[in-house]
């Protein structure tokens, strides 16, 4: 098959698309015929040198896909060839097939379009564990994004809404803003001009910048609120003014998704099943898809999520 490779760490231009060995099922996974992949932000870090995909995982870019299962391994449950699916990686996805434990598996929901699918597995995974498994969120309670335009943000608006709560989002534009409240989003705030923790009080925050929003996301909290920290690109090390943390009875929580174990990643995958997956059939939660681009053209795709100028997920198309 071919795939993506990182040829060493660099720009997009290290990508490249080349020959590799065929992925095998191991017991209890099967291999996806990939019908196209996401750009995620963990992706540049993996291409950058920085984030080492982790042991037994593909060495290649891709933290979802969707595609046809064409082979099934030893105690694989409930899955065939042919099965139309969705998948969350712990690497590979930029290639024509990759294996994957069977628990990380999910049917396409009704009415989306198998590409397209590719858009929902890391996002829906990701605001579900964080938002509702972990800070959980309750109806009539106010939720503030920051990225709101952001693939994890157009699902964190959409999702939050269809439960009831109030959704805050920052972005850096009027025109995602704008996307936002066509989203649902209650409150837009543009971080470059306004500093939100003067005009929100939030019940969960849910960040994906790190140290820069620490002192700011304790401000914008309201008593009894839930900080999840679920990114750094405002830096790893920062101070927290206890103080004030104690003061509003608020907690702070840091996640990742990509490293967890496999059962823990199957309970979400479930739960996403159960509970997200109905709402993105009747057309509540749709995927928002600013992009396709050929697989071997990962380089621009990633080119394109590093301008900031995307709305939504920048998918790889076979």
């Amino acid at each position: 098959m071919h795939a993506i490779v990182i040829r060493e760490p660099g720009g997009p231009e290290v990508l490249a698309w080349q020959e590799v060995p065929d992925p095998r099922p191991g017991p209890g996974e099967v291999v996806i015929d990939v019908a196209a992949s996401a750009v995620n932000r963990a992706d540049l870090l993996q291409r950058q040198g920085h984030y080492p995909p982790p042991p037994g995982a593909p060495p290649y870019p891709g933290l979802e896909c969707a595609g046809v299962i064409s082979e099934v391994g030893p105690g694989v449950e409930g899955l065939s060839p042919g099965d139309e699916v969705a998948a969350l990686l712990a690497g590979g996805g930029y290639a024509e097939r990759v294996a994957v434990p069977w628990q990380q598996v999910m049917p396409v929901p009704e009415g989306v379009p198998l590409v397209e699918a590719a858009a929902l597995p890391e996002v829906a995974c990701t605001v579900w564990s964080n938002v509702f498994m972990l800070a959980r969120l309750r109806r009539g309670e106010t939720l503030l994004v920051h990225g709101g335009a952001s693939g994890i943000g157009t699902m964190a608006i959409q999702l939050a809404k269809a439960y009831g709560s109030r959704v805050a989002v920052t972005a850096g534009s009027e025109e995602k803003l704008a996307r936002c409240r066509e989203l649902g989003a209650d409150v837009t705030i543009n971080y470059r001009i306004e500093d939100f923790s003067e005009k929100i009080r939030a019940d969960v925050i849910l960040d994906i910048i790190g140290a820069k929003y620490l002192g700011p996301n304790v401000k914008a909290l309201a008593t009894g609120g839930r900080i999840v920290i679920i990114g750094m690109q405002g830096g790893r090390k920062g101070e927290v003014d206890l103080g004030a943390l104690l003061a509003k009875r608020g907690t702070i929580h840091a996640t990742a998704l990509r490293s967890r174990p496999v059962d823990e990643k199957g309970a979400i995958v479930r739960g996403v099943v159960e509970n997200v997956w109905p709402l993105v059939a009747a057309g509540t939660i749709r995927p928002v898809v600013h992009a396709t681009v050929p697989l071997p053209e990962a380089a621009r795709a990633h080119r394109m999520l590093e301008d900031g100028k995307h709305i939504g997920k920048i998918l790889l198309v076979r």
